[in-house]
């Protein structure tokens, strides 16, 4: 006969997996906020309080659907997406109805104006049923070692998104909202790193969203943006950026440092040794340096963005070549055999971490 304290623990665990079940409706209603502008229309207001039919009337066609929305923002208010009280702004008196207003989470998916700063991009790009359908294939992909993305697309991410000009154009909305995103810390974390580099090459710099903030904080910085052809093509024009098209398998534009944010985390150890190499090739070998932002695994770890980290590499094995994040003794290995021995590991703010790592 169980005691009491066991069959506590059965039942928190049948509850844990029937969390986890529909874990996806979270994403889902994540997504559902974002493609109906939610936050944007309580922010339109004030940030809020708003009535659900307040937030109903900027909805197109929404007249049959205030009661659907009203259970979507329930779950957006337990998710503490939004916050949900019946006080009015001047605290006179309740309101006979619910009131929402924004919370820290939901700002992070304003797209409006002054919302540069947003993650919206990258809640459509990574729920929309392109990437979301390779999912379905990680079994899979575990018992015949094949690329989810691959099996559901029958061809790799690069060449999906180069025949594709939609999926095309969300990949790099979602890519340069990020960069936007994690440049700030990077920014933030590496002010001296910044200050002796006359010249940069953003390998995989996509359409140029990361050095051109980087060049706003530096200016003394002569930068080059470096992707393959059909992403430099939709790049705009800086006068402080040339944007230059190519395969960093093949060879890399020479500068005083090489700049690569969430470049390495999308390949296997063979084929970041290959991009090192290149990059090896690419600076002076006293002066030189190359910069990575990525991810370094804690998988023990409780920092903020430490459980996202585990996620975030299950992410690059279903979508990507042999993509995987890394902890420190294999970003270690990879340096090393690349030709890069004397690394320093740096915090920034959010996700990514700062890896400066020198030929000598």
């Amino acid at each position: 006969m169980e005691s009491l304290d066991e069959t506590e623990a059965t039942l928190r665990g049948q509850a844990h997996i029937w969390k986890l079940l529909y874990a996806y409706a979270d994403s889902m209603v994540l997504k559902c906020a974002v493609e109906l502008r939610l936050p944007d229309i309580i922010h339109s207001y004030g940030d809020g309080p708003v009535t659900l039919a307040q937030i109903a009337s900027r909805i197109p066609s929404s007249s049959h659907g205030t009661a659907y929305l009203a259970r979507i923002m329930r779950l957006l208010v337990r998710k503490n997406i939004f916050s949900a009280n019946h006080c009015l702004p001047d605290g006179s008196h309740e309101s006979h109805e619910t009131l929402y207003s924004l919370t820290p989470s939901s700002r992070w998916l304003l797209q409006g104006c002054g919302s540069e700063l947003s993650l919206a991009p990258m809640v459509l790009m990574e729920n929309h049923p392109w990437l979301m359908s390779s999912w379905h294939c990680l079994g899979d992909s575990v018992r015949t070692g094949g690329i989810a993305f691959e099996m559901a697309h029958g061809r790799k991410v690069w060449d999906f998104a180069s025949e594709n000009p939609e999926f095309n154009r969300l990949f790099n909305d979602g890519m340069a909202c990020t960069s936007r995103i994690l440049v700030r810390g990077i920014v933030e974390a590496y002010k001296d790193g910044f200050e002796s580099i006359g010249s940069l090459v953003d390998v995989g710099g996509g359409i140029g969203g990361a050095l051109t903030e980087i060049i706003k904080s530096y200016p003394h910085i002569q930068g080059t943006n470096f992707d393959l052809p059909h992403v430099i093509a939709t790049a705009p024009a800086h006068n402080r950026i040339t944007h230059v098209g190519g395969d960093m398998f093949e060879t890399i534009p020479h500068a005083d440092a090489v700049f690569m944010k969430g470049i390495m985390h999308d390949w296997g150890d063979e084929d970041c040794i290959k991009i090192l190499k290149n990059c090896r090739k690419a600076i002076l070998e006293k002066k030189g340096k190359v910069i990575i932002s990525d991810i370094v695994l804690k998988p023990k770890g409780d920092g903020m963005f430490d459980e996202t980290g585990l996620v975030m590499d299950l992410v690059m094995m279903t979508h990507c070549s042999g993509g995987k994040e890394r902890d420190e003794l294999e970003w270690k290995k990879i340096l090393e055999e690349g030709g890069f021995h004397r690394y320093n590991i740096i915090k920034t703010p959010y996700l990514s971490f700062i890896i400066e790592a020198f030929p000598l």
